[in-house]
């Protein structure tokens, strides 16, 4: 068959949604600033199930965002998504939550895309990927400044989105390029393709071992390596 359940709980909003190989079927939504997701999250899940008329025995994999992002929301995503996956004998599989936040955006032909989450205070996760939405640069963990960025953008179209450019716009960057903000967040429908491709070649996670992506030790510049 290939149900796949998909949990996506980084940030104030709790998604979930259900695919049939590779194809979205249904999907719910919620996006709070009281962080509801303890509460909301199986609802959600029951929901669509029923009306896809499912049971969870039928489901063939779990699909979750690992992070970066909430502490709190991760913890509640990762248990619920590893206890489907213990009691119905079936895989894990795990999505950067930044490359999830990526292949929502609308914008189309920009050489670079930087999507940035919010922590706190002046600081993001963030990472950077090519106008075909393929990873440059891995995650990291930025204090931003008006110089965030400038070199790796300089004379490039770029589209920043995410949570955290409410930030970075505050800050009237020093960029010598063309770009643009999109303030949204991460979805589980934006899941689906990047979940099916992984189920095909069986790229699943160990669930003994599985925890979420929890990035730390921000820096207020970015390493040479990273070429930020």
């Amino acid at each position: 068959m290939a149900y796949i359940l998909h949990i996506e709980t980084s940030t104030k909003q709790c998604s979930v949604a259900l695919a049939f190989k590779g194809k979205l079927l249904t999907s719910k939504v919620l996006n709070s600033e009281s962080f509801t997701h303890n509460e909301k999250l199986h609802l959600f899940i029951s929901e669509i199930l029923e009306e896809a008329n499912l049971k969870p025995k039928q489901l063939d994999a779990i699909s979750v965002s690992k992070g970066p992002g909430s502490y709190t929301g991760l913890r509640i995503g990762v248990a619920a998504a590893k206890g489907f996956c213990f009691a119905l004998d079936i895989p894990l599989i795990a999505l950067n939550s930044l490359e999830i936040l990526v292949q929502g955006a609308t914008q189309s032909e920009v050489e670079l895309i930087i999507p940035m989450m919010d922590a706190r205070r002046m600081e993001v996760y963030a990472a950077i990927f090519d106008g075909s939405k393929n990873w440059i640069n891995q995650t990291s963990a930025l204090v931003l400044n008006q110089n965030s960025f400038r070199e790796i953008v300089k004379d490039k179209t770029v589209l920043f989105l995410g949570n955290g450019t409410n930030k970075f716009q505050e800050l009237i960057p020093e960029i010598n390029s063309t770009y643009s903000f999109e303030n949204n967040y991460p979805n589980a429908i934006d899941m689906v393709k990047l979940t099916w491709d992984k189920y095909i070649s069986q790229d699943f996670e160990s669930l003994a071992y599985f925890e979420p992506f929890y990035l730390k030790d921000f820096q207020t510049t970015m390493t040479k390596k990273n070429n930020f």
